[in-house]
């Protein structure tokens, strides 16, 4: 089922949902079973591979981290080939001075916030969805 193109519809449809929990950004040279199935995403870049985890995860196994994060959801089904629902994003955090990290799945975009910024980054997303 294709997603949707239009980006004034992306935006207002795109009903955020803020996930419980708290989630950080992990790097491995390698990766095992136990990492993917607890894994929120992967990436294998150059210098390895990038996974997003839930933070208890982490803790429990030691693993190191910089940045804790909150995780949203936008629940529309985004098109892999729109345009502007990622810009629009952005544009508005940054205007908020909340910085973002965008991760686009199959069926929608995932936006990670610092966690002391979650609750506001919604508040924006929300203010941008009824505005559209």
């Amino acid at each position: 089922m294709p997603g949707e193109n239009n980006s004034s519809r992306l935006i207002r449809s795109m009903k955020p949902m803020l996930h419980e929990g708290e989630f950080v950004f992990c790097t491995f040279d390698k990766i095992d079973d136990a990492i993917v199935q607890e894994a929120i995403c992967m990436l294998k870049e150059t210098e390895g591979f990038s996974v997003i985890l839930p933070r208890k995860t982490a803790d429990e196994r030691n693993y190191e981290y910089s940045f804790v994060s909150a995780w949203i959801t936008l629940m529309v089904h985004s098109s892999l080939d729109a345009v502007g629902l990622t810009a629009a994003v952005s544009k508005a955090l940054a205007e908020a001075n909340i910085s973002c990290n965008v991760v686009a799945g199959f069926h929608h975009d995932h936006v990670f916030v610092a966690r002391k910024d979650g609750e506001r980054a919604m508040r924006v997303l929300e203010g941008i969805s009824r505005r559209r």
